[in-house]
């Protein structure tokens, strides 16, 4: 059944899509300094002009440079503002008095569009804390500094709302601070006493509130940090090949669905299906990527579109959009989510190319410009252009993706969208998220830094990362730190050991050991990971010449028997199912893997040795999981590791029992350890923290 067409959007609408910029704007006025400076607000995105992005209840610290002339106290704090514009001040802590740093933990309880602040204030009750005790016990100016103290505390009670318990300390205080009957002592340890300390730190009072400019910050769902997803060809899942003519039969969504239970009992939380919509005829790519297809061969499904339709239909082969929305039923039943590869490319045969041939690109001999990557050609498809017509295609993009927004998907994983205008994707990304903010998008961008990191600055939720690519310690390293650093405001990582179009040499010649150590760190270095179908399977061959799997399921279909590698299956001792599955299963009990931003390195004496620990939260040391992995996947190697305690939660001299959750063993460790992973045992200890 065809999918209702949206109403074409208003002129004026599809006019602000492709928006100018004008080029004599006034320059902006400088912005007053203020009575008490704040400055080097952290984290800021693009100085502020994109949001800094954290999912519910997820922590992360915002700093500020805070300070004032002269000897008098100062603070700060942070204000929250949530998307309704209710306020939560929250106290800020200054870590370096000699750089005038502070800093403050916080987190949003709900999605949404929210904006943080840092204000710096005079401390009148500081400055007089701090005074009246050297004053005071020095024997200078005694009653002024006492009634002073009163004075602050009376304005305190008066000028900040407070509890009745609290009125009631603040005035006994202030009135302990006049009664001449009592020592100077005692009324001096009545002002400065801990519960009106505590009082006024929770409640304090404020003069010269300077306040920095509001900057945006978005709240998103869990799903857009953390989940484990599983890709998958639908038409492979339920494919037969008859064995006499060897002709193949494409498996449906029905086929597909029943491999959903089977995925989810592997923890998975995201089900990922390639491209679902009809193929080309026209230049077809046949098997192993050969320019000629055979009778048969069903083609690239990235190259999309075909007398059957486009974008918005789907494969015959596969079934209707009543099949679709089965399968997607029957995902959310199992407890997984679809995730629908967007793949904004089409076929020689697309209906774009008869009904909008401004749509692409028109060479100087009159034929359409096909897709390239030099030396890289291919002929089965015809690249958007986005300037052409540039009203006309976002449009037209905005509805394809209202089809399957409509028709139950809630996260796409885009192909190549660092070869779209990224004004294209701030746009599209925006304008979705104005409607179903719950929506994620995922950056399929094998690309140069910049554009990988503006694709997340302008609104992608996740990104794919050259985690495939970074194998040495010194590699992981490097490139997770600065993953979980200032990156971390806006670039959430997925880690893919493998992609149907990825298989390194790494993993074409490290056997089961690196399959296994590859997934466990993905699993445990960042939130997001994910794995390609047949992974379980350890399917490491190559295609000669290329990175990538022989006999590509992107060009064939692919019979993966999966009932052979079942318990009692005659291949049942080839598959890492079982590994997978419990990695899943401690990821999902510990909430420290569900965060990015907690990544912590330790040492160890064997550079094949990678050692790690995150904890719950940046100061809740209550759950805490450390991971030591031997990134040599052809040697068992032991070496001493050597912990930063303090980032366990614990102190140097302690010890603790290290509960490996993979193994189920226990070891007394502390500072310095002795390790031994490998082929000849496990690659991976992933180890629960636990104190004495």
């Amino acid at each position: 059944m065809d999918a209702a067409r949206l109403p074409e959007p208003a002129a004026d609408q599809l006019e602000r899509r492709a928006p100018t910029v004008a080029l004599d704007a006034p320059t902006a006025p400088l912005r007053p300094i203020g009575r008490i400076p704040v400055q080097d607000v952290t984290p800021l995105v693009d100085g502020g002009n994109r949001p800094v992005k954290s999912v519910v209840d997820e922590p992360f610290e915002v700093t500020a440079t805070v300070f004032r002339e002269g000897h008098d106290a100062v603070n700060a704090t942070v204000v929250l503002t949530d998307p309704h514009g209710a306020e939560q001040h929250l106290p800020m802590t200054r870590i370096n008095a000699g750089l005038d740093l502070w800093t403050a933990t916080v987190c949003a309880g709900r999605t949404g569009r929210w904006s943080y602040r840092v204000e710096g204030w005079s401390d009148p009750y500081g400055t007089w804390h701090h005074d009246a005790v050297i004053k005071v016990g020095a024997g200078v100016d005694v009653e002024l500094m006492l009634e002073e103290g009163a004075r602050v505390l009376d304005r305190a009670v008066a000028e900040v709302t407070r509890t009745d318990d609290g009125v009631k300390l603040l005035g006994a205080a202030a009135a302990a601070l006049r009664d001449a009957g009592l020592t100077v002592e005692e009324r001096l340890a009545a002002g400065v006493a801990a519960g009106v300390r505590a009082e006024l730190a929770a409640r304090p009072l404020r003069d010269l509130v300077t306040p920095s400019p509001d900057h945006p910050w978005l709240v998103e769902r869990e799903r857009a940090l953390y989940g484990a997803w599983y890709e998958m060809f639908p038409r492979s899942e339920g494919a037969t090949q008859d064995p006499e003519t060897g002709r193949w039969t494409s498996g449906t969504f029905a086929t597909a669905a029943r491999r959903l239970p089977g995925i989810a009992a592997m923890g998975f939380d995201v089900v990922y299906l390639t491209p679902i919509h009809p193929i080309g005829e026209t230049n077809r790519k046949g098997r192993n990527n050969t320019l000629h297809a055979y009778e048969g061969d069903p083609g690239s499904p990235y190259g999309i579109g075909s007398a059957a339709g486009g974008h918005d239909a789907v494969h015959p082969d596969l079934g209707d959009f009543d099949a679709f929305d089965g399968f997607v039923a029957a995902a959310r039943e199992a407890g997984l989510e679809v995730a629908l590869d967007l793949a904004l490319n089409a076929s020689p045969d697309h209906p774009w190319v008869k009904s909008n041939p401004e749509f692409f690109t028109t060479r100087a001999d009159g034929s359409i410009a096909t897709a390239e990557n030099p030396p890289k050609k291919y002929e089965d498809i015809y690249p958007l252009n986005f300037d052409n017509d540039p009203a006309g295609v976002y449009a037209e993009m905005r509805r394809i993706v209202q089809v399957w927004i409509d028709h139950g998907i809630r996260i796409f994983r885009v192909d190549n969208p660092h070869t779209k205008p990224v004004e294209f994707w701030e746009w599209l990304i925006g304008d979705v998220g104005r409607e179903h903010p719950e929506v994620i998008w995922l950056s399929e961008a094998f690309t140069r830094p910049a554009m990988m990191h503006i694709l997340a600055k302008v609104g992608f939720q996740q990104s794919y990362t050259y985690y495939a690519w970074r194998h040495t310690r010194a590699e992981l390293t490097e490139y997770c730190t600065e993953l979980a650093g200032p990156a971390a405001a806006y670039m959430r990582p997925s880690f893919w050991p493998t992609t149907h179009d990825i298989l390194t040499p790494f993993m074409q010649h490290g056997g089961p050991t690196a399959w296994k150590m590859r997934a466990a760190l993905a699993a445990t270095l960042v939130p997001t990971y994910g794995i390609y179908a047949g992974y379980e399977l350890v399917e490491d061959r190559p295609r000669p010449g290329a990175e990538e799997q022989l006999d590509n399921e992107k060009y064939q279909y692919k019979d993966r028997r999966w009932a052979d590698h079942e318990p009692g299956g005659p291949d049942e001792g080839r598959s890492i199912a079982g590994y997978l599955t419990r990695i899943n299963e401690i990821r999902r009990a510990h909430p420290a893997l569900h965060r990015l931003r907690n990544l912590r390195f330790h040492s160890a004496e064997d550079d094949n040795i990678l050692v790690f620990s995150k904890a719950r939260t940046l100061h809740d040391r209550h759950d805490v999981i450390l991971v030591v992995a031997n990134l040599d996947p052809h040697q068992t190697r032991d070496t001493w590791v050597h912990l930063d305690m303090p980032e366990l939660g614990l102190q140097w001299h302690d010890g603790f029992v290290a509960h490996d959750l993979v193994t189920g063993q226990h070891f007394n460790w502390g500072q310095h350890n002795f390790v031994r992973l490998g082929p000849g045992a496990e690659p991976v200890h992933i180890i629960s923290v636990q104190r004495y």
